[in-house]
């Protein structure tokens, strides 16, 4: 599946309805207790704040999506979801990849306690590693390859 990367800011999300549908779709797909608020007020607080989401854009439509906080040191990540009739299909290792690529040089920081299972077992497979006593999953240089 060729998915490719989409930054999604604040100003983004005003301009384009579709997007605010998908984003919402995205994490409507996510277990009921795992966001810290309703869906579109989560959406909107995090982008209101600063934050960007990173999504994985496959025919004009977003499939996947992860809220983003960048730092000089780092960027983190959290809040990783794809939707459900799209999962298993490489969807989220490529939305990853092509994050890890984004971001070039700075570490990626993925933050554990609300990090289900199944995405934790995917961020090790593709090279993250848990940092002792940190709560979080760093991965300092990009995956290698990245199938589409």
């Amino acid at each position: 599946m060729p998915v490719t990367l989409e930054e999604v800011d604040h100003a983004r999300w005003g301009e384009d309805p579709q997007v605010g549908i998908d984003l919402a779709r995205i994490y409507q797909d996510a277990e009921a207790d795992w966001l810290p608020l309703p869906v579109d007020a989560f959406i909107r607080d995090h982008l209101e704040l600063g934050g960007v989401f990173h999504a994985a854009l496959f025919n004009d439509r977003l499939l996947g999506a992860v809220s983003v906080r960048k730092s000089p040191e780092a960027w983190w990540l959290s809040h990783f979801c794809v939707r459900r009739p799209t999962r298993r299909r490489g969807v989220g290792s490529r939305l990853m990849t092509l994050v890890a690529a984004a971001a070039g040089e700075t570490p990626l920081r993925i933050e554990t306690r609300h990090l289900p299972l199944e995405s934790q077992l995917l961020l090790v497979r593709m090279g993250y590693r848990l940092e002792e006593g940190g709560g979080f999953f760093e991965l300092k240089t990009p995956p290698a390859g990245g199938s589409q």
